[in-house]
């Protein structure tokens, strides 16, 4: 039996004796209209016992790390996602991974305006569970947004996506339980969003996911929230099946990072950033620079985005790319077709391709060549390459203005496959390493 396979047991269990064991009020939101603000109630005092006893076991947690298998794939899901378990007693949720955002929400009954049909019954939020418009996430969130209500009562979140899809909803708090990799479960007093609005992409039924786990580098993020409780180190690792296969896992905490088998390069732009940033770096196919810049400034900055599912450079890098394929190809038998309707440029060849292992032996890796740490980043075809359906092979990069990205380069899934990617917020890294994402990784 695997290690997932027994984690995955354990957690069954657990669950079940929680739901026979309690029960859960339900409370129905009101409208987003100002109220009155409440009295403040003070906390209760706890003994120093109690205080010295929370503290070891914080730190005793401290050390351990959460455990998470991926599902999905680049194509035809177009995400990955994990199951957490939320509430008392707990729900497991389906929430697609984002690391170019920091807020996790699922959509809920608060009652719901518009909600796509989930795969699990829609979160209904416990009376008392709204996160007031003081608490200093409340404003971690709002930030930037443009969404700055708040009461003593709640605090509304509006998020958007690159896409112009959006959620809006509250901010609540509630349990969320995981697996650690020492088989027991941890259970965290975490804030996320209960999202009763959804637009464009997100209300479209039936939806794969109940949600978004996003793990951008903001406090909001559930790994910073446990981070600042002391139950794990504010470290995320995901790794991302390559050749064809679908799935992956990832993690929260240290314990399965070897720092000296992987490359790692500074994250920029801290604390002022949600977004995991390495700045500019010189990019080059067939040992040959797609700019005369050897800092790679005028091809703009890289930012690492599982929730993009493919890749999307600025207008000038992906001009350049474009040329350097293009060139790559010349003298091969190979037709340009541009009849798909999602990705505008393909090629074809009279038997079609099988797969994309079959495809990349006509196409070079792309390497990028960080200017900060003076670190490299091989993409082999296979991380910027798909094989439709009509068997014809098309690149999985895209021109980025036409979402609106101006100034930079954004590696989505699809560059990131067989890759681990470790996001350390402790020391401000980014690190990078071959791998094999179907299995727990031994440096």
């Amino acid at each position: 039996m695997g290690l997932f396979t027994e984690l995955f047991l354990g957690f069954v269990l657990f669950s079940v004796c929680m739901c026979l064991s309690q029960q859960a009020d339900v409370y129905r939101l009101h409208p987003k209209y100002p109220a009155a603000d409440d009295n403040e109630e003070g906390d209760s005092e706890s003994s120093f016992v109690s205080g010295d006893t929370n503290r070891i076991g914080r730190r005793l947690q401290a050390e351990k790390t959460a455990l998470l298998p991926l599902k999905g794939n680049v194509v035809p899901y177009g995400l990955y996602y994990v199951t957490l378990s939320i509430g008392n007693p707990p729900k497991p949720y389906f929430l697609d991974v984002d690391s170019g955002s920091d807020l996790t929400w699922v959509q809920c009954d608060a009652p719901c305006k518009s909600c796509a049909k989930v795969p699990h019954t829609l979160y209904k939020p416990k009376q008392g569970s709204l996160v007031p418009g003081k608490d200093p996430l409340c404003a971690t969130v709002q930030a930037g947004s443009g969404h700055t209500r708040a009461s003593s009562q709640q605090c509304d979140y509006d998020v958007e996506y690159a896409d112009q899809s959006y959620s809006l909803g509250v901010l609540v708090r509630d349990s969320v339980r995981t697996l650690l990799t020492n088989g027991t479960v941890l259970t965290a007093n975490s804030v996320f969003g209960c999202g009763y609005d959804q637009q464009g992409s997100l209300k479209v039924s039936p939806a794969l996911t109940d949600g978004v786990l996003g793990i951008g580098s903001g406090m909001a993020s559930l790994p910073s929230q446990w981070a600042k409780q002391g139950l794990i180190k504010n470290v995320i690792g995901h790794c991302i099946s390559g050749g064809g296969r679908d799935g992956g896992y990832m993690f929260f905490g240290d314990d399965l990072v070897t720092t000296s088998a992987m490359s790692w390069v500074p994250m920029l732009g801290k604390p002022s950033t949600k977004y995991y940033n390495v700045g500019p770096a010189q990019m080059i196919i067939a040992n040959k620079p797609l700019d005369k810049d050897v800092y790679g400034r005028r091809l703009g900055g890289i930012i690492f985005d599982s929730g993009s599912s493919y890749t999307y450079f600025t207008n000038q890098a992906y001009a350049a790319f474009l040329s350097a394929v293009k060139e790559n190809l010349s003298g091969k038998q190979l037709e340009q077709d541009r009849s798909d309707p999602f990705l505008p440029l393909c090629w074809r060849k009279k038997k079609g391709f099988k797969s994309v292992a079959d495809a990349a032996a006509h196409f070079k890796p792309l390497t990028l060549k960080f200017i900060s740490a003076k670190k490299q980043m091989e993409i082999s075809p296979e991380g910027y390459l798909v094989v439709n359906k009509k068997g014809n092979v098309c690149l999985g990069v895209l021109n980025g203005t036409t979402m609106g990205n101006v100034d930079t380069n954004i590696l989505g899934d699809i560059s990131l496959q067989g890759h681990l990617v470790v996001y350390d917020n402790e020391k401000n890294q980014i690190g990078w390493a071959r791998a094999d994402c179907q299995k727990i990784p031994k440096f």
